[in-house]
């Protein structure tokens, strides 16, 4: 077999149909899971979380604060429940990486979730932030797979315009400050380099993750409402203090972020 030396364009953007329907189905995944683990289905709390880092998830369940949703099909999670400003939330932890944060959002639509916030740590590349630090993702840069099968190449994913909108005003309360602005999403994090991060910052990205680009095609194709939040924690490993997400791990400030996105969109949502 000859193979080509320089395919153009790569095989991630060739052969795509982005207006046609998708053989694979979440809602006929979680109905064979349903069948095989005895399953019945249940709705899920309306807002759902993904936490990558896992560390809020480990906290609700170190004080008790958080119980396993029993009828929750997932081959590959578990998905909590809790109470949290008298909003109960649904979360997955650990949920690291486009590809997966996009497979388990398909699959918490599918199964009646109508919000999903996701909140991951994320390396610091504009250098006037204060870490640790929150950002309301706005927009991300499209340098990892899972965007290209929901969306036609372009530059960045962008979050609904609406959602961000109705957002802005909605964190002067918090006891912290909250950004807004573009990250780069990557899918290999120990594989970018100094010249690669001197180009972002001169673009005026402000922090590196994992999923924001993804999560954000697949809001756009398939009009389900999500949310991107950033923890800026880190300078990617280079500080002796990287990494520190300050008290409970960062969970209370991150929860409080959370409930304010929640109740400000759940609110918005009633309205209308």
């Amino acid at each position: 077999m000859t193979i080509p030396t320089n395919p153009t364009p790569p095989p991630l953007l060739r052969d795509k149909t982005y207006d046609a329907p998708s053989v694979f189905k979440p809602e006929n995944l979680l109905r064979a899971a349903r069948q095989q683990k005895g399953l019945t289905l249940a709705p899920l709390p309306e807002t759902c979380l993904l936490d990558p880092d896992g560390d809020i998830v480990r906290w609700l369940l170190r004080t008790g604060r958080a119980e396993r949703h029993e009828h929750w099909a997932c081959y590959h999670t578990e998905l909590y429940t809790f109470t949290w400003d008298d909003q109960t939330f649904g979360i997955i932890g650990n949920a690291v990486g486009a590809s997966f944060a996009v497979l388990l959002a398909e699959q918490l639509f599918a199964s009646g979730a109508r919000l999903l916030i996701s909140l991951t740590s994320a390396g610091q590349i504009a250098p006037n932030l204060e870490l640790p630090c929150f950002v309301l993702i706005d927009c991300a840069l499209r340098d990892e797979g899972t965007s290209y099968h929901y969306l036609p190449p372009s530059d960045y994913a962008h979050a609904n315009p609406k959602l961000i909108a109705n957002l802005e005003d909605a964190f002067s309360s918090l006891p912290f400050p909250v950004r807004q602005g573009a990250v780069w999403t990557t899918d290999a994090p120990y594989r970018e380099t100094e010249a690669t991060i001197a180009t972002r910052k001169a673009a005026g990205i402000l922090a590196v993750e994992m999923e924001a680009a993804a999560l954000y095609a697949f809001s756009a194709a398939r009009g389900k409402p999500v949310i991107c939040l950033a923890h800026v924690t880190n300078q990617m490993a280079q500080d002796d203090g990287d990494f520190e997400k300050g008290e409970r791990e960062g969970a209370s400030d991150a929860l409080m972020l959370i409930s304010m996105v929640s109740r400000t969109l759940n609110y918005v949502e009633r309205k209308i």
